[in-house]
């Protein structure tokens, strides 16, 4: 069986070449290596001060202790027991001098009294000489408790130091990778990396970033397994299809694709997003969705450490809903804060006008190399768009490429995926031969853009044969999806897939196919 490409006059157009190589050329980025003899000078110092700021940290304790509001509690609360302390000993001075001028008064009145109540004083005397007895006693009791207050107030401050350090475990890891630098694990340095690329290589920042991030992560409530992290049941069904892994670009980034489309239904918009209840429940998911992706990467040196992100803007609020505005703010500032560099492209695709409105609110908030990872393609560039970075047969359908949920028919062993290109107010046609009867011939075509006539036919090898319609003529519109067809042959011949382009510019078509004898489906 063979493959040719035919232009209208007969004459051979393009030869049939793979797409993934035409493709692969037009990708414009490139990661920053991980390797180590790769980082410059420079790089390389940032690093090694890096990995001694956290090695001393772990070590010794101090990587979550952020410091100045636990130490301002803990120096308030010692200064309450000294004060405590010093007031009840402040009290035992004025009990004694009271009890004195007390006796002087009591003295003088007893000598203008009768004789015959000199002996009634005496006994009051006596017992007043008990009550300062006792009164003393009681001054030395309260001495005793406000000593052992003291001591109790010296001691615990003597145990804050312990109290106030965070136990760290040694162990503790970021994604699955180890950060404790002594600890020798190659993947340690990758994630060092993408914090001090987040950082412009200025370890301080860098390792303050990290600090707030695994501070982040131990009070994040969505990471744990308790009712809150339960409560997916509660959002909308359509969100299963919101955010998640297909494929791989050219560079074998895994991509996320992301349909902002779900929240243009009102029921799907209020449940999830129209309480504060909701919104945070939202944004929990859509973390632990980018955690299950993350758990997809090799943080090794050389492996593929970073997500492509396809956003797809169709039918999705605009900004003047203001619930969706700020989750989408949410989520934008906690990835760049908490997950740097762990998204190598993000492409927004069928964006609408309002987009660039939109685009002005939080593009402010994004760093200068976050922004620098945007692409953005308008409705009729969506499909010549991916195909920079993602191979044609990787591309779903409903974005213009050939890739279909639980496809059976084809698969990486079917061989490349051909292209032709026909130029402007010009016809090509894409013959597959079938060499014997009984075989089913099965292709898939699509072009970039459409708005071109199709159509198949069956042109048996016999000239005495009929030629049979596969599919009548048609006039694609931009927005169609990839052709897939099939036909049993009952004799040999060939299929012919004819494209006419009316319009003035070129067009691309991407094509792919296989045969099935009948002797092999016996087999």
């Amino acid at each position: 069986m063979a493959v040719e490409a035919v232009s209208g006059n007969g004459t051979e157009a393009v030869a049939a070449a793979p797409a993934k190589e035409v493709s692969t050329k037009q990708a414009s980025f490139r990661e920053e290596s991980n390797f180590l003899d790769d980082l410059k000078e420079s790089e390389r110092k940032a690093l090694a001060e890096l990995r001694d700021k956290v090695e001393a940290a772990i070590v010794e304790g101090k990587l979550f202790d952020d410091g100045k509001p636990e130490v301002k509690e803990k120096e308030k609360e010692k200064e309450e027991v000294k004060k405590k302390a010093v007031e009840k000993k402040d009290e035992q001075p004025e009990a004694e001098e009271k009890g004195e001028e007390d006796g002087k008064k009591e003295a003088d009145a007893d000598e203008e009294k009768k004789e015959g109540v000199e002996e009634g004083e005496k006994k009051e005397g006596q017992e007043e000489g008990e009550k300062e007895e006792a009164e003393e006693e009681s001054g030395d009791d309260t001495k005793q408790e406000a000593k052992k207050e003291e001591e109790a107030g010296e001691k615990a401050a003597a145990k804050e130091p312990e109290t106030a350090a965070v136990v760290v475990d040694k162990d503790i890891a970021l994604w699955g990778v180890p950060l404790l630098p002594s600890k020798g694990d190659e993947a340690t340095d990758v994630v060092l990396l993408k914090f001090l690329r987040a950082r412009d290589f200025k370890a301080g920042a860098a390792f303050e970033m990290l600090r707030r991030t695994l501070r982040w992560r131990r009070d994040w409530t969505g990471f744990g397994s308790g009712a809150e992290c339960d409560a997916d049941a509660d959002l909308p069904e359509e969100l299963a299809g919101a955010c998640y892994l297909d494929g791989a670009d050219h560079e074998g980034h895994p991509v996320c694709y992301n349909a902002l489309g779900v929240f243009a239904d009102d029921a799907v918009y209020k449940k999830a997003l129209g309480t504060e209840e909701g919104k945070a429940r939202f944004l929990r998911w859509r973390v632990r969705a980018m955690e299950r992706h993350v758990a997809e990467l090799d943080l090794r040196p050389g492996g593929v450490a970073s997500l492509l992100q396809v956003i797809d803007l169709r039918n999705s609020p605009g900004p003047a809903k203001k619930d969706f505005r700020v989750a989408v703010k949410q989520v934008l500032d906690l990835f760049q804060d908490n997950y740097p560099e762990l998204v190598a492209r993000n492409i927004l695709i069928n964006v609408p006008f309002w987009y660039y409105a939109f685009s002005t609110l939080f593009y402010p908030f994004l760093t200068q190399r976050t922004k620098s990872k945007f692409v953005v393609a308008r409705p009729s560039k969506v499909t010549e768009t991916l195909l920079k970075y993602i191979p044609i047969e990787a591309i779903p359908v409903k974005y213009g490429g050939l890739k279909r949920d639980g496809d059976t028919e084809f698969s990486a062993d079917d061989g490349e995926v051909a292209e032709v290109t026909v130029k402007g107010s010009s016809t090509e046609t894409i013959e597959i031969e079938a060499t014997e009867a009984d075989a089913t011939l099965t292709w898939d075509l699509t072009v970039l853009g459409w708005e071109v006539n199709y159509k198949e036919e069956f042109v048996p090898a016999d000239e005495g044969s009929y030629t049979i319609i596969v599919r009548k003529g048609k006039k694609m519109a931009s927005g169609e999806e990839a052709v897939r067809n099939s036909f049993r042959t009952g004799e040999p011949g060939k299929v012919v897939l004819t494209v006419q382009n009316t319009s003035h510019r070129k067009k691309k078509v991407l094509f792919r196919h296989k045969a099935k004898s009948a002797c092999a489906k016996k087999c």
